[in-house]
């Protein structure tokens, strides 16, 4: 049963719909009572508690809510003492879980940075807008890896005419402010471009060009005093935008570059947590080959856990700026990251464990993210929703929070979740991804739908799917698609459906494929890279250790 759901609110917003149930082992089709179960068990699971922005615009409200809205880079959903990690300590990002409103089933909009990024900034979705891959990446026939597709065609930069969030806050009175990393295009397509009254340190690098530490080689970015620390210099440039700009409403994006490669920190923060690993029992085994690459199955990469805790002390930077400035009760406060945590490629640095996989990677471990909201005055504390949620629903959920006029002319892939925040649902929809790409952590090109606690995987090489009931399979180890024919007809048509609708590029056949050289790679990835990974990752915790590029030398003493 598929079912369409048109909903207007703020912006126009596109497809959602389709309701699949509750999982059973046999095939079984969708009832209207199961939905209604389905909308009473996300209403028990919101915390009720203060009055909504709908509320208060009925009251009358003297200043509109400034918004702080901080996005990580290649930040997993485990990577949080919050979410459940026991190496890493990010207390202040806590602060921000536990103050508000956590979504329990929050998603990047894609398993890569770039159209994650674009999908926040539209209220779009990465396949309408046509940035499906990270910016820079090989397409078409520019593809040199041996492989069955050649990556579809995808936008190099942000639509000038899309209307993102900073014009709309912009064209509302607000001061708007970007800090950190940029990503979605080049000279004519910065953040000053798109609505940013002030950029520090955005361009069109998706990682820092110096590291972590001066020099920056940013021409965005005036180098600090030596030794300084990137993630705590643009907590602290927009600590000072919110000093600057008490008296006004603002908006301000605080992308991290951080825990993006290169993995750098400072000798004394790896010290730290190289004993905190040792601590643990020993390991014979940190990576497991999945399909294509070896993934990390284990938190103890001591230089990444510095990283993080340098990311959160940016972030308590911003958080002391609020409270100094009395702005707490009135502030928007957002945290969230663009895709999922490096267990494979790049770093190899984190383990998303219970989910499977990660950055680049189709599964739970590369889509699901932290995705927390912060108002005291308008959210309770200690909240949480099980709802399925998006990146293209801050769009929305903000025009209606802050009571900014509608925007008929940009359509929304999103919704408002302003309802939920005062104890009610919003209509049941189904979420769907398009990555027409290989990732470089060993992602395959794939289309997603989630509806309801199913998700379904299709593969575009040879169109395969699968079949997964995530509240009781979150790791994705059992494909249940031979047993529930009828739920995948459904998700299927529905997942076709809404890619006709936007458009979607496709990939293509590559004439060049050579099965025999791809057969040769894997076996070197099990004979060769694996064994390779561990040797080098256990080097970290060793106590001679010593990073080769020498970075130690560039990082101060570590400040809080």
């Amino acid at each position: 049963m598929i079912r369409q759901i048109c909903v207007v609110l703020m912006c126009w917003v596109g497809l959602s719909g389709l309701s699949i149930g509750q999982a059973q082992t046999t095939d079984h089709a969708v009832s209207k009572d199961l939905l209604a179960s389905k909308e009473n068990d996300v209403l028990a699971t919101v915390g009720v508690g203060q009055p909504s922005a709908t509320t208060a615009s009925r009251a009358g409200q003297a200043k509109p809510p400034n918004v702080v809205f901080i996005l990580a880079d290649d930040l997993g959903w485990r990577d949080l003492s919050c979410e459940g990690s026991t190496f890493y300590e990010t207390p202040h990002i806590d602060r921000i879980c536990h103050e508000g409103m956590r979504f329990r089933n929050g998603y990047a909009a894609c398993q890569v940075c770039s159209p994650s990024r674009a999908a926040i900034m539209t209220g779009k979705s990465p396949a309408r807008i046509k940035i499906t891959d990270y910016i820079g990446a090989p397409s078409g026939d520019q593809w040199k890896r041996n492989t069955k597709l050649l990556p579809a065609f995808y936008q190099r930069q942000l639509p000038a005419e899309e209307e993102t969030l900073a014009e709309v806050f912009k064209a509302a009175g607000y001061q708007t402010f970007f800090a950190g990393k940029w990503h979605l295009g080049n000279q004519g397509s910065h953040p000053e471009d798109h609505g940013f009254d002030i950029n520090v340190g955005g361009f069109r690098a998706g990682t820092p060009p110096g590291g972590f530490f001066v020099p920056y080689k940013n021409p965005k970015l005036e180098d600090g005093p030596a030794g300084e620390c990137l993630p705590v210099r643009l907590g602290e440039e927009t600590a000072n935008f919110i000093r600057q700009n008490k008296h006004r409403p603002f908006f301000a994006f605080l992308a991290f570059y951080s825990v993006h490669a290169p993995i750098q920190t400072s000798q004394s923060l790896w010290e730290k947590y190289r004993q905190k690993a040792q601590s643990h029992p020993p390991l014979e085994q940190r990576f497991l080959i999945d399909r294509t690459m070896p993934v990390r199955q284990v938190q103890d990469h001591p230089v990444y856990a510095g990283m993080i805790e340098s990311m959160d002390a940016g972030v308590g930077k911003v958080l002391t700026a609020l409270e100094e400035t009395d702005l707490t009760d009135d502030t928007i406060v957002i945290f969230t990251s663009d895709n999922g945590g490096v267990s494979s490629g790049d770093g190899f640095a984190t383990s998303n464990l219970p989910l499977r996989g990660g950055k680049g990677r189709q599964w739970e471990g590369g889509i699901r993210e932290p995705y927390y909201f912060r108002w005291p005055s308008r959210i309770a504390a200690g909240s949480s929703s099980a709802t399925p949620v998006i990146g293209m629903d801050f769009y929305p959920t903000l025009l209606e929070l802050c009571q900014l006029p509608p925007r008929p002319a940009q359509t929304c892939d999103g919704v408002s979740l302003a309802k939920i925040f005062e104890g009610g649902v919003i209509p049941q929809r189904t979420l769907f991804w398009h990555y027409p790409h290989y990732g470089n952590q060993g992602g395959e090109p794939s289309s997603i739908a989630r509806a309801g606690d199913w998700k379904l995987i299709r593969y575009l090489e040879d169109q395969r799917v699968e079949l997964y009931h995530i509240p009781d399979d979150p790791g994705e180890e059992n494909d249940l698609a031979a047993d529930n024919a009828t739920v995948v007809a459904e998700m299927t048509a529905a997942l076709d459906q809404w890619l006709e609708t936007v458009q979607a590029e496709q990939p293509t056949h590559n004439p060049k494929f050579e099965l025999a050289a791809y057969e040769k790679w894997q076996a070197k990835m099990r004979d060769e890279r694996l064994p390779n990974l561990e040797r080098v990752h256990a080097q970290f915790l060793k106590p001679e250790f010593q990073p080769r590029s020498g970075w130690w030398d560039r990082a101060a003493p570590d400040k809080k």
